[in-house]
C-alpha cells in the first residue's frame, strides 16, 4: 500500500514537472519579450528624436538660406539709384558720414585720455603704451585689412 501511494505521488509529481517547467519557460519568454519591446520602444524614441533633429536642421538651413537671399537682395537694392538726386546723395553719404563721425569720436577719446595721462604727470612713453591697447591694435588691423587686403584680393579676382 505504501508503494501504491508513493508511486501515485511520484507519478503525479513527474506528470506536473513538465508543466511547471513550461510555466517557468513561458515566464522567461514573457520577460524577454517585455525587455525586447522596451528596447524597441527606446529605439523608436531615438529614431523619432533623430528625425526631429533632422527636420530642425533642414528648417534652419532653409531659414538661413532665405535670410541670406534677403540680405543679398537688400544689399543689391541699396546700390540701386532711386532717381531722386537728393535722396540718392543722402543714401550714398550715410556710411562715410558714420565712419568719419566714429573715427572723430574715437580719436577725440584717445587724445583726451592721452592728455589726462600727461596732465597727471605720466611720461609720454607710458601714456602712449596705456592709451594704445590690444583692442586698438585689433581695430587698426581690421581697418587696414578692410582697406588694403580686401582691395588687393578683389583686384586679384577672388
Amino acid at each position: 500500500m505504501l508503494e501504491t501511494l508513493l508511486g501515485g505521488l511520484l507519478g503525479g509529481a513527474f506528470r506536473l514537472a513538465p508543466e511547471a517547467l513550461k510555466w517557468l519557460d513561458r515566464k522567461g519568454e514573457r520577460s524577454h519579450e517585455l525587455a525586447m519591446q522596451d528596447k524597441a520602444l527606446e529605439f523608436e524614441k531615438l529614431r523619432g528624436a533623430s528625425k526631429m533633429d533632422e527636420i530642425g536642421a533642414s528648417g534652419d538651413a532653409a531659414w538661413n538660406s532665405g535670410a541670406l537671399e534677403a540680405l543679398q537682395t537688400a544689399i543689391r537694392a541699396q546700390g540701386e539709384k532711386s532717381g531722386v538726386p537728393w535722396a540718392d546723395a543722402l543714401s550714398s553719404s550715410v556710411r562715410p558720414v558714420i565712419t568719419y563721425w566714429f573715427m572723430a569720436l574715437y580719436c577725440a577719446a584717445k587724445i583726451a585720455t592721452f592728455t589726462l595721462a600727461i596732465n597727471a604727470g605720466t611720461g609720454w612713453s607710458v601714456a602712449i603704451l596705456h592709451v594704445w591697447a590690444e583692442a586698438d591694435q585689433a581695430l587698426w588691423a581690421g581697418v587696414l585689412n578692410f582697406w588694403f587686403l580686401s582691395r588687393t584680393l578683389e583686384k586679384m579676382g577672388r
